[in-house]
């Protein structure tokens, strides 16, 4: 079972802002591209093609806490940490750091998402249980690993 996953990325021009610093919007694309890559790394997808009844993981929560800086052409580690897990949700804590001889930790955040069906009817969306394939494949992260790197917003 996984409760864990590192995703590394180059920051891009179109990522930054006029002063070539990571815009903060996309901090949460770069939690979320780590789920993306999460997901295929256990052999699924948040939005799988084969469905008969069209299925989604929309956010419900997101925060951020911004420590330094990334900068354009920044390589950094986008590592999350399954926090939480219900029947139908998933919450994650993550970190972005940039990558150098040592690790600077530059922000720490977190999104919660709900497994929902659409409706074939009328399309809404109703809250479904994360399917079984996917649910005996994720764990959450032991406690030690996600208060560690909350004491790092405690210290400032």
């Amino acid at each position: 079972m996984s409760f864990e996953y590192t995703y590394r990325h180059r920051v891009t021009f179109s990522e930054t802002d006029m002063a070539g610093i990571v815009h903060f919007s996309n901090f949460f694309r770069y939690l979320e591209m780590a789920e993306h890559a999460f997901f295929r790394s256990l052999g699924h997808s948040v939005h799988p093609r084969d469905e008969k009844v069209r299925s989604g993981w929309p956010r419900v929560k997101a925060h951020c806490e911004f420590l330094r800086p990334v900068r354009f052409e920044d390589e950094i580690d986008i590592r999350i940490l399954v926090s939480e897990k219900t029947s139908k949700s998933l919450s994650y804590l993550g970190s972005v750091s940039v990558v150098d001889d040592s690790p600077v930790l530059c922000a720490i955040g977190g999104i919660t998402t709900v497994r929902i069906r659409f409706n074939p009817e009328d399309g809404r969306m109703r809250a479904t249980d994360i399917p079984s394939e996917i649910d005996n494949k994720i764990s959450v992260a032991p406690p030690e690993l996600c208060e560690g790197l909350l004491n790092h917003l405690k210290r400032r």
